[in-house]
């Protein structure tokens, strides 16, 4: 006997378990990252439409997993400026030192131009580095202490971004790169 789908009392964990969705706006711009089950919800609703799906998981017998929706109609969206602090530093390099690679523990932030010397507190001259680089790179910026970074460091457009880049880099979601790439993420 064919069940109808229905999203509002689907088990969370029948068919398609915890997938996430990249929702876009109607401009393609990336907006935020939402449950299958909303995503579905906008769908019927006729306010998204589906342009990626996970042909390995089925909602029904007729339709797949939608991975990435577009809005049908343009949402504004307040700009709102992502906090310059720790958490949101080592969430922008995936906890990862930016000069040896090292993921785990006794991370720390280094200006790779030193504040000693002028550096500022930006964006752009702040990157993790794990507690051995940033002492032996000491009060030297990554050239003169022969310590190439691994990537640049970079101004992200938001949190939505870091969760994006996580998903793509760890392997899932990789459809979710054209849609991300070049809006504020670096994917590794």
């Amino acid at each position: 006997m064919h069940h109808p789908f229905n999203p509002v009392s689907m088990p969370l964990n029948e068919g398609a378990g915890m997938s996430r969705v990249l929702v876009l706006n109607a401009s393609y711009e990336p907006l935020n990252i939402t449950t299958w089950r909303r995503a579905t919800v906008l769908m019927l609703k006729g306010k998204a439409e589906s342009l990626e799906e996970d042909a390995s998981q089925r909602l029904r017998h007729d339709t797949l997993l939608p991975t990435v929706i577009r809005l049908r109609q343009f949402v504004r969206v307040p700009y709102r400026e992502l906090p310059l602090n720790r958490k949101n530093i080592l969430l922008r390099d995936n906890n990862c030192c930016q000069y040896c690679g090292h993921i785990g523990d006794k991370l720390s932030i280094d200006h790779v131009f030193p504040r000693s010397r002028g550096g500022e507190d930006t964006w752009e001259n702040v990157t993790t580095a794990c507690l051995q680089c940033n002492v032996m790179k000491g009060n030297r910026t990554p050239q003169e202490a022969n310590m190439p970074l691994r990537r640049n460091p970079y101004k992200p457009l938001s949190n939505m971004s870091f969760e994006a880049t996580r998903q793509i880099n760890s392997g899932k979601n990789k459809e979710w790169e054209k849609y991300v790439i070049g809006w504020g993420s670096n994917i590794a």
